[in-house]
């Protein structure tokens, strides 16, 4: 819906400008996993909603990052990498739930960011680009750019690209570099509807706290594990609970208790998560709580716990227990 056009009379009898329409939209990020997906929202976003790690599909949920800038606000939706190669056994219910959130979130979306390696095209990416719809602009967005030593060879991997899909926009960049992602966004400000926003403007994701606590958990996990730790494995919270500052004191002096469970698929894994002398489990706990106490604003006191839930991942049942859509 087009906002009105308010016009104002400045001193000296100028006339303001129009006020630009709101824009606002959703945008799909999606590629196959670690291809830098989590990486880009949180640089697009201007801050970490989405959780990073080596580890293949470490993004499970559809994570939304928010951007408000000037009359325009952008919606991004993170999404699972799309599973081609995690199909072991013990682990159909979990990779079939984290493709429908991939197959769900692009029958909602208005664009579409198709995310491959700059110069890399292969069976997996083909794989997941078989999946943007054809009735919405889908932009080719090469990432890691900076690890291209020759430019020049992109041309002709670009028209290679262009056989596979008629993309909109092709938009190489580093998505750690600031000016790439602003020239991203200003991309694709105009595919947006002109329409009123969705969220506050100073919003920057709809999950909630305790969400984010729990993925701040695993990304840790997984980081302190590496591939020593199995696939299956997942972060409960138990109990969260917010205890205000006392009257008058800034909101830092309040406090935050957390209590939160690491689900494992066996009971050797669970000892793979302690480590010697429970170190590996303190320093996951330590870790986490430093930086939920940064992301919340305020003291965070944080007990983690270790337990086995054989076939928790080929469980449909217990996969909704555990949070997943």
């Amino acid at each position: 819906m087009l906002a009105s056009l308010a016009m104002a009379r400045k001193g000296g009898g100028e006339v303001a400008a129009p006020e630009q329409a709101q824009r606002c939209g959703m945008v799909a990020i999606i590629g196959r996993p670690n291809v830098g997906k989590s990486t880009l929202l949180n640089a697009l976003v201007g801050q970490k909603v989405s959780i990073t790690s080596r580890k293949a599909q470490t993004t499970r949920h559809r994570i939304t990052g928010i951007r408000t800038e000037g009359s325009a606000q952008f919606v991004f939706v993170d999404t699972p990498g799309f599973q081609t190669r995690h199909t072991t056994r013990g682990t159909a219910a979990l990779n079939r739930n984290l493709n429908k959130t991939v197959q769900a979130t692009l029958a909602d979306v208005d664009v579409v960011l198709f995310l491959v390696e700059a110069g890399r095209f292969g069976p997996d990416d083909a794989k997941v680009l078989a999946l943007c719809p054809k009735d919405k602009p889908v932009m080719l967005v090469a990432n890691k750019l900076d690890l291209v030593h020759r430019r020049e060879d992109l041309f002709p991997w670009l028209q290679s690209m262009q056989q596979h899909h008629p993309f909109t926009e092709f938009i190489p960049l580093s998505a750690q570099k600031e000016a790439d992602t602003r020239r991203l966004l200003d991309i694709v400000r105009p595919y947006l509807s002109e329409q009123g926003w969705w969220y506050d403007a100073d919003a920057l994701t709809d999950r909630t706290d305790r969400f984010l606590a729990s993925e701040i958990i695993r990304e840790k996990l997984f980081r302190l594990t590496g591939d020593e730790l199995p696939y299956t494995s997942t972060v409960v919270i138990d109990a969260y609970a917010e205890e205000p500052p006392p009257p008058n004191k800034p909101k830092a002096t309040g406090l935050v208790r957390i209590a939160a469970t690491i689900i494992v698929e066996r009971e050797p894994h669970k000892g793979m998560v302690i480590g010697d002398k429970g170190e590996r489990l303190k320093r996951i706990g330590t870790e986490a709580r430093t930086e939920l106490e940064r992301l919340l604003g305020t003291k965070v006191f944080l007990e983690v716990w270790v337990k086995v839930r054989s076939g928790w991942a080929d469980d449909d049942a217990r996969l909704r227990t555990y949070g997943y859509e």
